[in-house]
């Protein structure tokens, strides 16, 4: 039986790659924290697909990364709505995960097509 060793520096950089990867798409938001802080976006965002005005995009379901994301992107000013600046402008990273998680464990009738 013919045996195989593995180097050490193969072992570690299999043990960091798993690590990498799994905490790659996890996200630290706490949902029950972030329906606490957001009553502010409720106003205007609302819960699934009820939303006050034309302008304003249901935002429930929406991809919690992208959600960062947009705040953050709010929150520097690379992404401008007078509103929204003003909004985020006051989160910190972690309110900002927090509400990303409430909206994104709601149900909603967002989609993405397959073809």
């Amino acid at each position: 039986m013919k045996q195989t060793t593995t180097s050490p520096k193969y072992r570690i950089f299999a043990i960091l790659l798993a690590v990498l990867l799994s905490s790659a798409t996890s996200f630290a938001g706490d949902i029950e924290a972030g329906k606490a802080k957001a009553v502010t976006c409720l106003t205007c965002h609302g819960v699934g697909d009820t939303v006050l005005g034309v302008a304003t995009p249901i935002i429930s379901g929406q991809y919690e990364d992208y959600l960062i994301q947009a705040m953050k992107s709010y929150r520097s000013g690379s992404r401008n709505n007078p509103v929204m600046n003003s909004f985020v402008n006051s989160l910190s990273d972690k309110d900002i995960e927090d509400i990303a998680a409430f909206y994104s464990s709601m149900d909603s009738k967002l989609f993405t097509p397959t073809e």
